[in-house]
Parts: C-alpha cells; structure tokens; sequence
C-alpha cells in the first residue's frame, strides 16, 4: 500500500496535479512583489556585477567566480559557468570596459574572456597594495562615475586602532591600478556602496561594532560629500554613540560626518543599491535597497531581508522592510548583495544557501 501511495503522488507531481511547495513563499514582499529562484549551486555567492551583454558574475567567499547567463528569456539562468578558481576569497567583482575585475584579499584583477566567456581567460594584477588578513578583509568593489575602482579596507578587529593607515578606509584608483587616492576614513567594514544618480556622491552602508549589547551601536548609510572625509570609526557609532574605550583618546580637533541614516543594531548591512530600474513603481526609483546579512551574536536574531532607505534630497524619510524572512528558509537564507537587472527586477545574492534570487514586480 506504501508503495502505491508514492506511486500515485509521483504520478501526480510529473502531470503538475500537485507542486511541492516553494519555500520561497515564506519571503513577505509588498504587493505586486514575487520572488523565484535565478541561479543555485554556487557557493558561498556574494558580490554581483552586471555585463552589457546581460552575464551576471558572482564573487564568492570561497576560491571561486561564476558568470551566470539567461539564454532563453525565462528569467532563470540555463548556463552557470565557473570562469576562475583557486582564488583567495574573490568576493569583489565589477565589469568595467570589456573587462572583469576581481578583488580577492590580496590584490584585485583584471580579467578578460578573448574567446567568450566560459573559455580560456587572460588576468593580470593591477593592484597588489593590500594585507592579506582575513578579519574583514572581504573586498566589495565598484567603477565610479568617474571611471575609477574603488576599493575599501575593513579594519581587521572588532575595535581598535591600526598604526596601518590603509585599514578603516575607502580608496580609490584607475583601471591600471595607478594614481591610489584616499577618499574616506573612519570606517569600520563597508560591503557596499553605489553612486546617487544625478549628483554622483558615493553612498555606502558601514557594519557597526560588536560587544555593546543587543541594542547598540546601529550600523549605518553614510553619504560621502567631499574627499577626504572622516566617518568617526572608532571613536563614535552610528549619529552620536560615544565608544567606551575610543571616545576619550579622540585627537584634538577631531569631527566627523554622521550617517545619513542609523540601521539596525547587528544587521550586518552589506551590499546597497539605489534603484534605477523602470519595472518598480515610481517610488521606488532612486531609493536605496539594502542586502541585510543578519545578526550572529544577537540574543534575539534580526537582519536576514531586504530594507528600504527613501530620500528627500540627502535626507532619508525612511526605513523599513522591503523584503523578509530569509532566516526562515530551508538552509537559513543570508542575503549579501543587491543588483538591478537590465529588465528592472532586483537581484539578490545568498551566500548562505549558494544561489541568486530575483525579485520582480507586475
């Protein structure tokens, strides 16, 4: 009898009488929202970059890049190419120019395909000024408007301070890796950051510090005005959270800019975008989705979704929940990095489940 009961189900699955249930639908969206599946079987997946031909790549933290490709027009990727491995945590990757670059801990490098992606590659280091400690040393990167790489450098502590000038910092340069410029300080770990259409400022989201409690310090969305600005790491947190061992050995004359807007305490902010798409409504364009990691030493877990930052000028006017309930999914859903497709849906990466959402409206 068992045995006829599975015969029958199976019967039932293969005609499309009955679906599984797509764990998916834990994940609440607005309405009009939906969220499927765009790639699986890549692990560790992290940053996203998108090419002019429509290949996503993915840096990862393990050893390896993927190039993801939609050939069939049904919103799932049907070729999922490994293009490099044996790599030292290639998280960072940006297309820029007919090329791929790729940031692993130690150096970052440029990457092209002459016989197409998926065949033999050519890869050169253009930048190699970096430590290779692995505490925050993840490497998130991006092409500016001004055509220049920007790198950052996340301090290799929870808290402290470093005689090495290039922890704590953004920097940026050009494509051959010459004229290094500093552009921030002050900043603990970014893993993520885009540039504000129209006015071109860098905008970019800084993990808070841990051992403060449940509740303290926020992370943060900094906007960066000028070159050469100072966001407080690790003297202050967040608006105004004074740190109980730095505060008081801050030099003389310090200042710094506060963020933009306070997120969640311990949410793990990484990958951030502002949405240039044309497929969401209309308030949704030019606001900033955030990739919340989630919490790993919070009495009660939060993050694990997609949030929203809306603005009025350089003012946020809000921050809530676009997309949540990641934690709940089988394998427990981490989100990391956030891209808007060419068609206007949003990608989204989980390094924790090894796969690429896509989440579009209609």
């Amino acid at each position: 009898m068992k045995k006829l009961i599975i015969i029958i189900i199976t019967t039932f699955l293969s005609f499309g009488y009955l679906s599984p249930q797509d764990p998916l639908a834990s994940i609440s969206l607005p309405p009009g929202f939906s969220i499927a599946l765009f790639a699986d079987g890549i692990p560790r997946a992290r940053e996203l970059a998108l090419a002019p031909d429509g290949t996503v790549f993915v840096g990862t933290r393990g050893d390896a890049v993927w190039a993801l490709k939609d050939t069939n027009g049904d919103f799932k990727a049907d070729r999922k190419i490994r293009v490099l491995s044996g790599l030292f945590a290639p998280n960072g990757v940006a297309w820029h120019e007919g090329a791929l670059y790729v940031a692993e801990i130690n150096r970052v490098s440029r990457v092209t395909f002459p016989a197409g992606v998926g065949g033999p590659v050519e890869r050169t280091t253009v930048y190699a000024d970096l430590p290779s400690l692995t505490h925050h040393g993840l490497k998130y990167i991006a092409f500016g408007p001004d055509g220049k790489l920007h790198l950052p450098l996340g301090m290799p502590c929870n808290v402290c301070l470093q005689n090495d000038s290039r922890f704590g910092t953004i920097r940026r340069f050009n494509p051959d890796g010459s004229g290094v410029e500093l552009i921030a300080s002050g900043v603990r770990n970014t893993v993520g950051f885009d540039w504000r259409p129209v006015t071109r400022e860098l905008w970019f989201t800084d993990n808070g510090r841990d051992r403060l409690g449940d509740d303290l310090p926020p992370d943060e969305l900094n906007r960066l005005s000028r070159p050469g600005e100072n966001f407080g790491f690790p003297y202050v947190h967040g608006t105004n959270v004074h740190d109980p061992d730095y505060w008081t050995r801050r030099p003389a004359g310090f200042t710094y800019t506060p963020p933009v807007q306070d997120l969640g305490p311990h949410v793990a902010s990484l990958g951030m975008k502002f949405y240039t798409g044309a497929q969401f409504p209309e308030r949704y364009r030019n606001q900033i989705f955030i990739a919340e990691h989630g919490s790993w030493n919070r009495s009660t877990p939060i993050g694990y979704r997609i949030t929203l930052v809306t603005l009025d000028g350089n003012k946020a006017t809000g921050y809530t929940v676009f997309a949540d309930n990641f934690r709940r999914l089988p394998g427990t859903g981490r989100p990391v990095d956030v891209l808007v497709d060419a068609d206007g849906s949003l990608l989204v990466s989980d390094d924790s489940r090894g796969c690429v959402y896509r989440i579009s409206y209609r």
